[in-house]
């Protein structure tokens, strides 16, 4: 379910062109419901290295919708639209290392994936690296860059950050908070943070 919740507040990304008739018919399938011809649409362009098709039958194959559960599948097709910069594929793999669920537990890589959408200004990745530096896992603990990474994630709407943000703040000095506060204040999406 926690999946489910990032692939939620990292939104879908909205492609209009020529050709993508099969790719939004999948998509529109898969809303509905209609597992069965969301395979059908979105398979093909998936294969065919489709990110956002590619990060839909992540999902399906994670929650086990019209197809078996699979959490190698997931994170093989998550694997696939990450590699192409899709932020939600990101996301949900760098979630998926956190977990040990269909890929080795791995702290380092889950941040390394995290950061990318993080900074382009997904308020989920921000959230979960803030998380991470909270708790020095897979990266070294920091509480002025957890901080920051909470603050910007509470400007995009999360209430998860914003009680991660009140614990924090009950561990740090004014001085610290201040420096957190400056750095989200200054920061721009597509930039990381200073000393992170």
């Amino acid at each position: 379910m926690l999946l489910v919740l990032l692939f939620s507040a990292c939104g879908a990304t909205s492609r209009r062109g020529a050709n993508l008739e099969p790719l939004e018919a999948g998509a529109d399938a898969y809303e509905r419901g209609d597992y069965a011809e969301a395979l059908r649409q979105l398979k093909p362009r998936a294969e065919r290295g489709d990110a956002l098709a590619q990060t839909k039958l992540g999902n399906m194959y994670y929650l086990g919708l019209g197809v078996l559960e699979d959490d190698g599948e997931a994170a093989k097709w998550f694997g696939k639209a990450a590699d192409q910069g899709d932020p939600e594929a990101q996301v949900m793999l760098g979630t998926l290392y956190v977990l040990g669920t269909g890929v080795p537990q791995d702290y380092a890589e889950a941040a390394r994936l995290f950061r990318m959408p993080a900074e382009l200004g997904v308020g989920g990745a921000q959230f979960l690296l803030g998380m991470l530096y909270m708790h020095g896992t897979g990266v070294q603990e920091d509480s002025v860059v957890a901080y920051t990474w909470m603050e910007l994630a509470v400007q995009r709407g999360s209430k998860a950050a914003r009680e991660a943000r009140r614990i924090l703040s009950e561990q740090m000095t004014p001085e610290q908070i201040a420096r957190a506060m400056a750095v989200a204040d200054a920061w721009k999406p597509g930039r990381s943070i200073e000393g992170d």
